[in-house]
């Protein structure tokens, strides 16, 4: 028989219930319904200037705030007004340049030829001296002009 004890493994050997200290719990019935809570004026005024400063803290962050992003705002704005700028000025100089190419006098002669007008017969062009007063108004005449019409 004690060899049968050997050879029994230890897991089904029986363990004893009894490891520690057994762990007792007692049920206390406590009333708190006669306790008034009592008020702490000087905890309550510390409380007030707590959120006061927290509040003056917090104006003071998102007015920050918002004058960083407003400035961040206005630098994409400038930007974009630049280019718009820069954009404008290099149109102006296309335009000015298209505006020299057609008021050359050669061009003005060589499409005029080509619509069949003729240049000015001697007598047909009267200048006005300019020169003379400039402040001065002066009159209009009436002179005979004669109209052709090619069509």
């Amino acid at each position: 028989m004690a060899a049968a004890a050997i050879q029994t493994p230890i897991s089904n050997r029986r363990r004893s219930c009894w490891t520690g200290t057994p762990e007792v719990y007692f049920t206390k019935a406590i009333d708190n319904s006669r306790l008034v809570k009592v008020e702490d004026p000087r905890r309550a005024r510390e409380m007030r200037q707590f959120g006061v400063a927290l509040g003056c803290l917090f104006l003071f962050v998102m007015a920050y705030a918002f004058q960083h992003f407003k400035a961040i705002e206005y630098g994409y704005k400038i930007e974009s007004l630049k280019s718009q700028r820069d954009g404008l000025v290099e149109m102006n100089r296309a335009l000015r340049l298209e505006e020299a190419s057609l008021r050359d006098p050669e061009r003005i002669d060589m499409l005029a030829r080509r619509l069949g007008l003729q240049s000015p017969q001697a007598g047909q062009v009267v200048r006005i001296n300019a020169d003379s007063d400039a402040g001065a108004p002066e009159l209009a005449s009436v002179a005979s002009v004669s109209l052709i019409a090619v069509r």
